[in-house]
């Protein structure tokens, strides 16, 4: 199993490293921020989506978000549940995550690693693309089931893929698109809502109380009874996690005094009223 550990880990760095043409680019630090591209990765449409994306995504924002895919993580020779841990691992570890949300029944494994996000106050962005009503919310709503709904420290887009594949094919073939592929342009404007959604959910503040990070990471790790590592060595490294994530302003409420400034701005204008 060391190989295996030692496998995901090369593949976490060459998602994490990149490429030369963009350090000039990226965001120092704590400015760069990985994130769990998570949806359905069953089909060859899913597995190439996925991947077009995720570099549109990382492209577009300059190195700013790093996209993590599971998909590349997996491997198929380990057990069933070490392929979950590894996803899950993976997931506790990124800054930020990504659920993609489609189909008339949602995918129950996006949807499971959704509420750990949530349970580990992960900002999060939902992206829906399929244009076909679904869910239980009649129209008022969400386009999904009510339970995955209204979480704080997420950011729900929805996009008619249809819609927007039109729209790009007719910039294709006019003078504005120079023959370009109406594929590739839709996915580089979806892209783009991510990359809004992200810096949207960048500003929300945690939920999670300071007195309580360590002990709810430290149930993180026992939780889900990884196959592998013991209770002790996972709980180490989700402490970690915790640690890194405080450091880089993921944990910590920054409105404060964003909220003090903003009323004694309200004041100094107040008493020059009088």
């Amino acid at each position: 199993m060391a190989n295996n550990r030692d496998d995901t880990n090369a593949i976490l760095d060459t998602h994490t490293e990149l490429d030369p043409s963009q350090h000039d680019n990226i965001s120092h630090p704590p400015q760069s921020y990985t994130y769990y591209h998570a949806g359905p990765l069953f089909t060859l449409a899913e597995l190439h989506t996925n991947t077009l994306l995720s570099q549109a995504i990382q492209r577009k924002s300059r190195g700013k978000f790093i996209p993590i895919l599971p998909q590349d993580l997996e491997q198929r020779d380990l057990s069933p549940q070490s392929i979950r841990d590894e996803d899950l691992r993976a997931l506790l570890a990124c800054d930020l995550a990504m659920f993609t949300y489609d189909g008339a029944e949602l995918d129950a494994g996006t949807v499971v690693e959704y509420m750990v996000s949530k349970m580990a106050d992960i900002p999060a962005v939902i992206l829906r693309s399929d244009f076909r009503g679904a869910g239980d919310q009649g129209g008022k709503g969400d386009s999904w089931n009510l339970m995955s709904s209204c979480w704080p420290r997420t950011v729900g887009i929805s996009v008619d893929a249809m819609f927007e594949y039109k729209s790009s094919l007719s910039r294709s073939i006019g003078t504005e698109g120079n023959g370009t592929n109406p594929g590739e342009n839709m996915v580089e404007e979806i892209a783009q809502k991510v990359l809004d959604g992200f810096e949207r959910v960048l500003k929300e503040p945690p939920r999670l109380p300071k007195e309580l990070r360590e002990s709810v990471y430290h149930w993180l790790a026992l939780m889900p009874g990884f196959k592998n590592g013991g209770d002790q060595q996972n709980a180490e490294l989700l402490a970690k996690l915790c640690s890194d994530k405080q450091a880089k302003g993921l944990l910590t409420d920054h409105t404060g005094s964003h909220h003090i400034r903003k009323l004694r701005c309200v004041r100094r204008l107040a008493a020059r009223v009088k």
